[in-house]
């Protein structure tokens, strides 16, 4: 299956979580809404990473990952293109690949996944990038979930 990137819009990425982005005159946007967590031991992480770009596109995707009981949030630091696949979970709890749905970020979009949204681990294009990763811990294997898909897909970004 091929999937094709398409521009990050908070419209279409809605099902999945929020789209951050800094307002477009001068101010502030808050987005704690989406900031949530279902375990009362949990505390919240922030972190920074340094990802490397994708070698050579397109991107198959073998694995995904969710954060069933919390939200987790990347805003970029410094970053170009990036992509951002999320799929609905089926109906035995594993990301359901058929419905997959991809997302072409810009350098001024973050996003905010709720919590249980399956997504593939952080994909970078055209250069090394940095994030600020803000999401809930609790020390346990329920952190966050990993899942190799049976059959997986493939996502091209077109210019």
């Amino acid at each position: 299956m091929i999937i094709v990137a398409k521009p990050l819009t908070p419209e279409e990425f809605a099902p999945y979580g929020d789209v951050l982005a800094p307002p477009a005159d001068v101010g502030r946007v808050y987005f704690d809404q989406g900031l949530r967590t279902s375990r009362p031991t949990a505390w919240p992480s922030l972190s920074v990473s340094h990802a490397r770009c994708l070698p050579s596109p397109p991107l198959e995707a073998k694995v995904m990952e969710r954060h069933e009981f919390s939200s987790q949030s990347f805003v970029p630091l410094d970053v170009a293109r990036w992509l951002v696949v999320v799929a609905p979970s089926a109906a035995d709890g594993s990301p359901d690949p058929s419905r997959a749905v991809a997302f072409l970020a810009g350098p001024g979009q973050g996003v905010t996944y709720h919590a249980g949204t399956w997504h593939h681990p952080l994909t970078i294009l055209d250069r090394p990038a940095r994030f600020a990763v803000f999401m809930w811990r609790d020390g346990t294997r329920t952190d966050e979930e990993f899942r190799t898909l049976a059959a997986p897909f493939t996502i091209e970004v077109r210019d």
